[in-house]
């Protein structure tokens, strides 16, 4: 009994030992679950303010994606327009530095007109152009779409670019290359040199670097609204944009809506223009929410300016430093879909332990990026010098660049105001005698500028067809001071094939060439909504000024040619 009693006591010990162990088995696996609970509410809380993980994937990826447009509006026009036919040949362009600078290629033809282009083969000039544009584009694309680069990329991407604005001539003086070539330069600084991630451990992003992107933002603004308003009368009396509208450029659908609106709101247009070009970049340097307020105020000022107009990749391109404005915890909504995975990386990132990178490559690693990131802003700080006594100068100038490789530049944008529209428009006849009043004379079309009254404005922004903007600037000169207008002229009374790329409609497709070429004046106004002339389906109204150039022949033009050194255009066999 005694025995059996044991048994039995002895028993009920074990059963409770054996219960304790449950017990303390099930109070370590709840401790566990709650040590995974506890570790992974860390994980999901909101990104930290001050961090700039997400800020680099965001800059890095729109830089990537205005590069994409920049390289595929130049596969797509440099041909054309810089090729071996071009309007502006490129290679006649770096012969004539060669010859100026002595005669070789050396140092001083690449510190003259840095590009790549000097150490290819010139007897395929397109193949090379093309080439280079198809390596941006594919780069590009890349980062685009991964989210990944390195410094490798970003140099070769920043290179490429470079090259071509510095042979694109007349038609890549616009202020977004300059403007593109320095928001690339400081995307490189964002990357680590050899690594491929979206987020490379032991590459923080640069607060350095952050700010560059922010002084690029506040020079950019101040510049343009600096010089508003020491330029036209009409920034300063709010009426520019009573005008804007309908003479800017390449109007869009949009533009065409916005001019019929009330005096008021062109009133509040101008003086809101003023604000954020003068005023709001200054809250950059008063602490996170007020930085944060510039970027987006800034951004939607962008966005208005893009839908209401066609004014290339500049306005897209401008919202790219505006990013930098924004820290992790702003930027975290952008990521919504992977918000679990971005939070435990960065999480982990954040509390990654120094004992793991005490060795002699990181270290050295770490200072040697410290060093670059130093520079960087030294280099900045002095360039930035005669941009801000530019600034500061009641001469401005406007979209210069102070050093050859434009790494810190001045921007600025219609400081002047047209009142009124002009256009030139091409037109062809097949008569003999062009001052025979019976004479038909057929008008040429341009890809997006107004022409065709019928026509309704196009949209195309970001993209950029480059002779359409130049058009523009020649309509209010002369041709004398835009000869490669005649040149135009005198290609397409050899109906070519290279020019008429470049335009919408040609009227004599699968015709005889046309015999003579003139250049019309025309004042163009939009038409009132709901008017007559607006049920008709016209967009525009026009009258004729006179004649910009009068009409030529190639005969006529042979010795207008040979002086300026283009070939004569061939004359194809005439259809019937």
């Amino acid at each position: 009994m005694a025995a059996s009693t044991g048994d039995s006591s002895s028993s009920s010990v074990r059963k409770r030992h054996v219960g304790n162990n449950k017990t303390e088995t099930k109070s370590a696996d709840c401790s566990e679950e709650d040590g995974e609970d506890k570790e992974r509410e860390k994980r999901l809380q909101p990104l930290q303010k001050g961090t700039y993980w997400l800020t680099r994937i965001v800059l890095l990826r729109s830089v990537s994606f205005i590069y994409l447009v920049a390289f595929s509006v130049a596969y797509n026009q440099n041909k054309q327009l810089i090729g071996e036919r071009g309007l502006l040949p490129c290679k006649s362009y770096l012969n004539s530095v060669k010859r100026y600078v002595g005669g070789k290629i050396g140092l001083a033809a690449f510190t003259y007109t840095p590009s790549i282009l000097w150490l290819l083969d010139w007897s395929d000039m397109d193949a090379n152009l093309d080439g280079l544009a198809l390596l941006g584009m594919a780069l590009s694309a890349f980062v685009l779409v991964t989210g990944m680069a390195n410094m490798v990329i970003m140099v070769t991407l920043w290179v490429l670019y470079h090259s071509l604005v510095n042979v694109g001539q007349l038609w890549y003086s616009f202020g977004w290359e300059s403007q593109l070539l320095e928001t690339g330069f400081l995307a490189i600084f964002l990357c680590p040199v050899w690594t491929l991630s979206q987020v490379p451990r032991r590459c923080p992003p640069s607060l350095i670097c952050i700010w560059t992107f922010r002084w690029l933002i506040v020079r950019i603004m101040l510049g343009a609204g600096l010089i508003k308003i020491r330029g036209d009368k009409c920034w300063r009396d709010l009426t520019c944009m009573d005008y804007h509208y309908e003479t800017q450029p390449v109007p869009n659908p949009l533009s065409y809506y916005m001019h019929r609106s009330p005096w008021w709101f062109h009133r509040f247009e101008t003086l809101s223009n003023h604000l954020i070009e003068l005023v709001f970049p200054f809250f950059t340097f008063l602490g996170r929410r007020m930085c944060t307020v510039n970027g987006a105020i800034q951004i939607l000022f962008q966005v208005v300016l893009i839908v209401s107009g066609n004014l290339s990749f500049l306005n897209w391109l401008t919202i790219v430093p505006s990013l930098a404005c924004f820290d992790d915890s702003s930027l975290g909504f952008l990521f919504h879909s992977g918000v679990v995975f971005c939070c435990a990386v960065f999480y982990d990132i954040s509390l990654f332990d120094f004992a793991h990178t005490v060795c002699v490559y990181c270290i050295t690693g770490m200072t040697v990026r410290r060093v670059v990131n130093i520079s960087l802003g030294i280099l900045i700080g002095l360039l930035s010098i005669p941009v801000v006594m530019n600034l500061l100068s009641s001469r401005q100038l406007m979209n210069t660049s102070f050093d050859p490789l434009r790494i810190v530049n001045t921007y600025g944008a219609f400081g002047s105001i047209t009142k009124e529209r002009t256009e030139v428009i091409f037109q062809g006849t097949q008569s003999l005698d062009p001052k025979d009043p019976e004479a038909v004379w057929e008008e040429y079309q341009f890809l997006c500028k107004p022409g065709d009254v019928y026509r309704r404005p196009c949209l195309i922004s970001p993209y950029h067809y480059r002779l359409d903007w130049l058009m523009w600037f020649a309509a209010f000169q002369t041709y004398e001071q835009s000869e490669w207008v005649i040149h135009i002229a005198g290609r397409l009374l050899s109906n070519d094939s290279m020019v008429l790329s470049l335009l919408d409609h040609n009227p004599f497709q699968g015709t005889e060439t046309p015999r003579w070429v003139r250049g019309e004046h025309f004042r163009y106004k939009f038409s009132q909504p709901g008017s007559s002339s607006a049920a008709q389906g016209k967009w525009w109204l026009r009258k004729r000024i006179g004649a910009y150039f009068p009409p030529v022949d190639l005969e006529g033009l042979r010795g207008y040619f040979q002086s300026r050194n283009w070939p004569h255009p061939h004359i194809p066999p005439n259809k019937n």
